[in-house]
């Protein structure tokens, strides 16, 4: 399992009301205590965990070990996209009866959620032509010896512990090395909100020699692997997974069944 460590706090920067949102999120949140924090190399890295709804991006704000930078929806920081995207992504598969309410609260979570993804840690995640702008600000924050992390799944059932990734984060390596020459490390990580802990494991390193889609494929497969099997060496508990669903639908983490009997 890795030596526990327990994070101190942290003098909290930015405007007001971010600090005070800040405090009380972090009051009330589970508050984790990390093991195999020495699995993280020397050199910056990417960390690549479990969504787990919103509380992978909140432990990653508040309990990594050193300095980060958290990839994040960019709809989410801009004013004009904040609702449509926070309806599809967090309410769009609760019953078609209740969807007016959630409408409703997409539009009046926005300025809440301009003032928290704005002022947080946080790298905006683009899928257009803005792409570039993700890798190149990753890149800066590697450089300036700060680790990304990435909450990569999709909406594409995999198994009781996670959904599929999207495979073009991976890029980053390659880009990285061409830049600087350097073979980027991924961690894979596992946030279990019933358990209190974030758990890290053995780092896997970029092949630049190898093709593209060949290590797109190998690092989504190996990390979801190493995520996979470090949950299922945990005691029993409650997986919280990627999408917003029931919560007597929630899986164990050792459920063997396809996610979809469920």
């Amino acid at each position: 399992m890795g030596t526990a460590v327990h994070t101190k706090k942290e003098k909290i920067q930015g405007p007001l009301p971010f600090r005070v949102i800040y405090r009380i999120v972090r009051r009330f949140s589970p508050k984790y205590t990390l093991f195999g924090a020495e699995h993280l190399p020397e050199e910056p890295c990417v960390i690549v965990g479990n969504h787990c709804q919103i509380y992978g991006p909140v432990a990653a704000e508040m309990y990594m070990p050193r300095p980060c930078r958290i990839w994040c929806a960019g709809e989410m920081m801009d004013r004009k996209e904040v609702a449509s995207y926070a309806f599809q992504d967090f309410w769009s598969q609760k019953p078609r009866w209740q969807h007016g309410f959630f409408r409703l609260l997409s539009h009046l979570i926005t300025p809440l959620a301009l003032c928290i993804f704005n002022n947080a840690h946080t790298i905006p995640v683009y899928h257009d032509a803005r792409v570039m702008t993700t890798f190149r600000r990753s890149m800066e924050s590697l450089k300036a010896g700060s680790d990304v992390v990435i909450f990569p799944e999709k909406d594409e059932p995999c198994n009781a512990i996670l959904y599929q990734f999207h495979e073009h984060f991976t890029d980053l390596a390659m880009l990285y090395s061409k830049r600087t020459g350097i073979a980027l490390r991924f961690v894979p990580m596992y946030i279990s909100p019933r358990l209190k802990s974030i758990h890290f494991g053995e780092p896997l390193q970029y092949r630049p020699d190898a093709p593209a889609g060949e290590e797109r494929e190998r690092l989504c497969r190996e990390l979801m692997a190493s995520i996979t099997g470090i949950a299922a060496s945990l005691p029993e508990h409650t997986v919280v997974p990627y999408r917003n669903i029931p919560k007597k639908l929630y899986p164990l983490n050792t459920d063997t069944r396809p996610p979809m009997v469920r």
